[in-house]
C-alpha cells in the first residue's frame, strides 16, 4: 500500500501508479490530505477520481479533525478497513518521486527477513542547484545519508526514519504502538520504539528518491527548529525506555543513547555554537585564554573534509558551508534548549514551504512568496547581535591582536554570515513560482 501525504497539492503521487512497476491487484494508493485550502482539496479529489475510473485502486482521505500534529494523518489512514488487506506500507511526501522499481528493490528485504521492520531509501534533490542555500542544504543532507544513516544501518541495524521514501512492515508498526502524536518527529519516534521491540531497520544508499529542498529561508528556519528541538525532546522521553529495554544489546543501547542522540542531537549543536561563535572570538579579548591550533583549525578542517564525502561536486563551497552552519547554530542551540527542557515552541508544527512545478501541474495559482514579506518580519535580532560581537572581535584583533592565529579573517567572514542571516538575505533569489506545502 502507498500512503502519501498531501498538504496543499499532490504534485506527483496521482501519476505514480502509471510509473510504479507492481501488480495492479496488489497495490492500494492512499492519498492523505491535511491541507486547509478547499480549492486544492477539490483538485486532488478530482484527480484521484479520474485515476479510479481508469482502474487504479486509489483512495482520497481527509480527517474530520486536525488532532495529533503530523502523526495524526497516517494514524487515521491506518484505521481504514482496506489497510487490513496489506502487509506493507510505502510512505512518500507529496514532493517525492520514486522510480518505477522502488517496490521491487525494497519489499524483498522485508519478505525474506521477518525481523526487518523498515527499508529506507536515500533522498536526492531536484532543486539542489536552485540557489546557494539549497546547495549548502544538499551538502549537509548528503553527509547525513552517506555517513550517518549508512553507518547506523550497517553496524547496529538502527537509524532515524526520515519520514518518507521508506517501506514499513505494518505488523511492526502496530506492535510498536503505531504513530505517536506526542511528538512532531513521529518518524524518528517510531523507529526508536520499533528498535526497542527488537525489530531491525535497513537503509539502502543507492536507492535514490527525488525530492525538493526548501527554497525560502523562513521555511528552512522552521524546518531546522523542528529537526533540532524535537529529537532533543525525544531523547529526553526515550532515554529511560531505551535503558530498560530487554530486546536491545548493551552496545546498541550505547550507540543509540551516546552516538545517535547525545553526540549528534545535543553535543554537536552546543559545541558548534559555543566554541566557534563565543569562545573562539573571546580569545581576542582575553589573550590569557589559549586554544591549540589542532582544536581551532586542524580538527575542524578534518571534520569539514569528511562532510565533503557526501557531495564531492560541492567541495569548493566548503568555506561557505562552514560559515552558514555556524550562523545557523544559534537557532539550533535555542531549539535544543527548548527540546531538552520542554519550553517555548517545543511542539510547534509549521508546514515547510517548497516550490512546486506550477508550469507543469497548473493546479494552484500564484501564491505570495517571501519576497513580499516586510523587512522587519525578516530580521532576526539575536543573529544580528552576535554578528556585531564577532565584528567587534575581528576589528579588535586587527588593531590590538598579538596572537598568530589570524583570527580576524575568520571573525570578519563569520560576522558577515551572521549579518546576512540576521537580515534574512538567504535564499532570496529563486525563480518566481507557486509554493507546494509539504511537511518535510
Amino acid at each position: 500500500m502507498f500512503s502519501c501525504s498531501v498538504w496543499s497539492l499532490c504534485k506527483y503521487i496521482c501519476t505514480m501508479k502509471k510509473r510504479i512497476s507492481w501488480p495492479t491487484n496488489r497495490i492500494i494508493i492512499q492519498v492523505l490530505d491535511d491541507s486547509t485550502d478547499p480549492a486544492s482539496k477539490e483538485l486532488v479529489r478530482r484527480e484521484c477520481e479520474r485515476w479510479s475510473t481508469e482502474g487504479v485502486t486509489i483512495t482520497f482521505e481527509i480527517r474530520d479533525n486536525m488532532n495529533g500534529y503530523k502523526a495524526g494523518a497516517p494514524r487515521e489512514g491506518m484505521k481504514h478497513s482496506y489497510v487490513k488487506q496489506c502487509d506493507y506500507i510505502a510512505i512518500f511526501d507529496a514532493d517525492f518521486q520514486p522510480d518505477p522499481d522502488f517496490l521491487h528493490r525494497t519489499v524483498p528485504f522485508l519478505i525474506y527477513n521477518p525481523k526487518r521492520a523498515l527499508v529506507q531509501g536515500r533522498w536526492e534533490f531536484v532543486n539542489g542547484d536552485q540557489c546557494m542555500m539549497t546547495r549548502l542544504q544538499e551538502m549537509s543532507l548528503s553527509y547525513h545519508f552517506t555517513v550517518e544513516q549508512q553507518v547506523g544501518s550497517s553496524t547496529f541495524a538502527f537509524f532515524g526514519f526520515n519520514g518518507t521514501a521508506g517501506v514499513w512492515r505494518i505488523s511492526a508498526l502496530n506492535e510498536s504502538g503505531g504513530w505517536n502524536d506526542q511528538t512532531t518527529v513521529e518518524d524518528m519516534d517510531i523507529a526508536v520504539r520499533a528498535t526497542l521491540r527488537g525489530w531491525k531497520l535497513l537503509y539502502i544508499d543507492d536507492l535514490k528518491v527525488k525530492s525538493e529542498l526548501p527554497c525560502s529561508f523562513n521555511a528552512l528556519r522552521s524546518q531546522q527548529h523542528r529537526w533540532t528541538c524535537c529529537p532533543a525532546n525525544l531523547f529526553r522521553k526515550m532515554a529511560g525506555p531505551t535503558i530498560k529495554s530487554e530486546n536491545v544489546s548493551l552496545w546498541k543501547k550505547l550507540y543509540m543513547l551516546y552516538s545517535f542522540f547525545f553526540m549528534r542531537k545535543v553535543v554537536a549543536h552546543i559545541l558548534t555554537f559555543c566554541f566557534y561563535c563565543v569562545i573562539l572570538p573571546a580569545i581576542v579579548l582575553f589573550p590569557e585564554i589559549t586554544v591549540p591550533k589542532w582544536a581551532a583549525f586542524y580538527l575542524p578542517a578534518l571534520i569539514t573534509l569528511f562532510i565533503a564525502i557526501g557531495k564531492p561536486r560541492s567541495v569548493y563551497l566548503l568555506v561557505f558551508w562552514v560559515l552558514f552552519e555556524n550562523a545557523m547554530s544559534m537557532l539550533r542551540t535555542k531549539a535544543l534548549v527548548m527540546g531538552l527542557f520542554e519550553t517555548g515552541r517545543v511542539q510547534e508544527w509549521v508546514m515547510t514551504e517548497k516550490l512546486g512545478d506550477a508550469l507543469k501541474t497548473k493546479l494552484i495559482g500564484q501564491v505570495a512568496n517571501e519576497h513580499h514579506v516586510r523587512f522587519r518580519d525578516r530580521v532576526h535580532l539575536l543573529e544580528l547581535l552576535l554578528g556585531v560581537y564577532l565584528l567587534f572581535c575581528g576589528c579588535y584583533d586587527i588593531i590590538y591582536g598579538k596572537n598568530t592565529l589570524y583570527l580576524y579573517v575568520y571573525l570578519l567572514l563569520q560576522s558577515t554570515a551572521f549579518f546576512v542571516v540576521g537580515f534574512g538575505f538567504v535564499g532570496k533569489f529563486v525563480p518566481a513560482s507557486c509554493f507546494l506545502l509539504s511537511h518535510r
